[in-house]
């Protein structure tokens, strides 16, 4: 199993922008997206911190419906960053 990166908010958002979800709201610090099969997450952009790790894991394993490996090469494709670095 692949280690998880360490993500911050608004970086995550604009990672699940790119698979295809569209913001469909903000309330406060709290970012509302929509995939078009309609899945939704709420993803916390608070400043500049990173996303805890049990909350990205629930993330991805129950709002994204994808495995940890999944989700990890996927955002390691979006970086351009390798499995090694």
């Amino acid at each position: 199993m692949s280690k998880l990166p360490v993500i911050k908010g608004r970086e995550l958002v604009k990672f699940l922008e790119s698979m295809g979800f569209r913001v469909i709201r903000t309330k406060g610090s709290h970012v509302r997206l929509r995939a078009e099969d309609g899945r939704l997450t709420t993803v916390p952009v608070h400043g500049n911190k990173d996303i805890p790790k049990g909350l990205l894991r629930k993330i991805i394993r129950e709002d994204l419906e994808m495995s940890l490996d999944e989700f990890s090469e996927s955002y390691l494709g979006y970086t351009g960053k390798r499995k090694d670095d």
